[in-house]
């Protein structure tokens, strides 16, 4: 009778392999990462009469408000300017709830990771699904700014689609990497909030790049300028500059390396973290 002999290298830990394994799997129970974020959004406005609408209104008046106030200031055409602005705030309301929930997306799970095997990429997808479904509630809102201005995109419109994607997938590999860092630093998150608070104004939200002039050949080099412009281009401004395209790929290449280091070296200790 011949005995199997199981031989466990401990140089050799296989962490890649476990990491593709983590990925693949919480891709396969993306059903169950919806579901869980369907529920976190249930839960959340739970007694509320309008929910997650309330997000809706906020935005809506923040555009009336700061519509009239800023196209005053810069000069601008109202019914030019207030498509922009729309689309501006609802894009960086979703960046920047995306990276506040990822920095709580594995502690805030403790429970469910200490009792369940489960693989920790069905948390991120429910982070990222749970702010996409918050972000849902305002699409009614750009296209009735949309029809009252008489804006109406072109055949550009397509390139919202890979747009979509690259904001997607910085998305995911932003949150793999935030919620490792945070869950070992509990300092990280007011770091993070402060950094996204000064990016809103560094970055062409209520004001627009051509008012940098000269200067505005250099906006690539801003990260949450080129995620935000690959989307909002196609839909507000007739396209996306070339340079724009390159920098975004670049700029998803990099964060998606740096969340597969981050994952495949730290995925093991994790449990422990929390």
């Amino acid at each position: 009778m011949e005995t199997e002999v199981y031989v466990r290298d401990a140089a050799d830990p296989r962490k890649v392999a476990r990491a593709v394994e983590d990925l693949a799997g919480g891709w396969r129970q993306r059903r169950l990462a919806w579901a869980l974020a369907w529920l976190d959004t249930r839960n959340r406005y739970r007694g509320s009469v309008f929910g997650p609408f309330w997000l809706t209104f906020s935005t809506a008046v923040m555009v009336g408000g700061l519509g009239v106030l800023y196209s005053t200031l810069f000069k601008l055409d109202i019914r030019l300017y207030l498509p922009f602005l729309a689309v501006s705030l609802l894009l960086w309301n979703t960046i920047n709830q995306i990276a506040a929930e990822a920095c709580t997306t594995f502690t805030s799970a403790d429970a469910i990771i200490r009792q369940m095997r489960l693989p920790y990429t069905v948390h991120i997808l429910r982070t990222v699904f749970r702010t996409l479904i918050s972000a849902a509630h305002s699409l009614p809102l750009i296209a009735l700014v949309f029809l009252v201005c008489g804006h109406l995109p072109g055949p550009e419109a397509f390139l919202v689609v890979p747009g979509f994607i690259i904001l997607i997938v910085n998305a995911i590999a932003g949150a793999f990497f935030l919620g490792l860092l945070c869950a070992r630093f509990r300092d990280i998150p007011p770091i993070v909030a402060n950094v996204m608070q000064l990016a809103f104004f560094l970055s062409p939200i209520l004001w627009k790049p051509e008012l940098l002039e000269g200067w505005q050949a250099w906006l690539f080099l801003n990260p949450f300028y080129v995620l935000i412009e690959v989307v909002r281009g196609p839909l507000v401004e007739g396209g996306v500059p070339l340079r724009v395209w390159a920098a975004s790929v670049v700029y998803t290449s990099g964060m998606v390396a740096l969340a597969l280091v981050f994952f495949v070296r730290f995925r093991n200790r994790l449990a422990f973290w929390i």
